[in-house]
């Protein structure tokens, strides 16, 4: 698109351009302001993008975290619903990393669908014994597992918000009407047409740029769940080591 935008310029609108120097110079001043009112539009919008990409990591980093320290507090409750309350937040685990994959749609409703249903039952687990036992540590184990489930709704806000659609359009026609002042003004396009190339194709790597930084889950770079994956290990580190005998000495 911006290629052509810049060949239009040259073959179309460079027949209406006048010879003389004053409109050379106005020409100049236009292209100049034009290129840099882009530029620092795309360094904006990048910078927005990379804002809530750095947000994603964090989110991530905070619901492994609750994950872990509810993964704990569980042991406060009896120990059949502490063990059944650590298989679910296990299960839940396993979840929320499929969640951070790429999978196509219906996966993905899937995974959103399984994730309510363990959501329901861990609260509904810890319930009972909550209403029970109104204690401090009741109250830590409930306020653990309000963190787990807040965590994951603050995850799904910060995929759902993207750069505008409205951004993108005003940027685009920004970019147009920069690469078409620069095929307006060229007078030697057809001899050095690679040389000419050049803005059009870095104006698209950094729209691509932008675009794979802003996209989640579809994109080249992506959010890894590190931190929720080696929680898993670590939890079945621990599940392993437990389970091993006393050795007879």
């Amino acid at each position: 698109m911006f290629s052509v935008s810049v060949w239009f310029g040259n073959a179309v609108l460079s027949r209406y351009r006048t010879q003389d120097s004053e409109t050379s110079q106005d020409l100049g001043v236009i292209q100049t302001a034009t290129l840099t009112l882009l530029a620092l539009i795309i360094g904006f919008t990048f910078s927005m993008a990379i804002d809530r990409h750095d947000q994603r990591e964090v989110l991530e980093e905070s619901e492994a975290n609750a994950i872990g320290t509810e993964y704990l507090r569980s042991d406060l409750l009896p120990t059949s619903a502490a063990n059944k309350t650590k298989d679910l937040l296990k299960d839940y685990l396993d979840q929320r990393i499929l969640f951070y994959s790429k999978q196509p749609y219906e996966a993905v409703v899937k995974i959103q669908q399984r994730t309510e249903e363990l959501q329901d039952a861990l609260w509904n687990e810890i319930l009972p014994s909550a209403r029970a036992q109104q204690t401090p540590m009741m109250a830590l184990v409930a306020s653990g597992m309000n963190d787990v489930l807040n965590s994951q709704g603050y995850v799904q806000a910060a995929w759902w918000n993207r750069i505008p659609n409205t951004a993108w359009a005003l940027m685009a026609s920004i970019a147009i009407c920069a690469n078409l002042l620069v095929g307006f003004g060229a007078r030697n396009f057809k001899k050095n047409i690679g040389l000419f190339m050049i803005f059009p194709f870095v104006t698209s790597v950094s729209f691509f740029l932008i675009a794979d930084i802003d996209s989640p889950r579809g994109g080249v770079i992506r959010i890894e769940p590190k931190n929720l994956i080696t929680l898993k290990d670590n939890l079945n580190k621990a599940k392993s080591s437990s389970n091993q005998p006393n050795s007879v000495k």
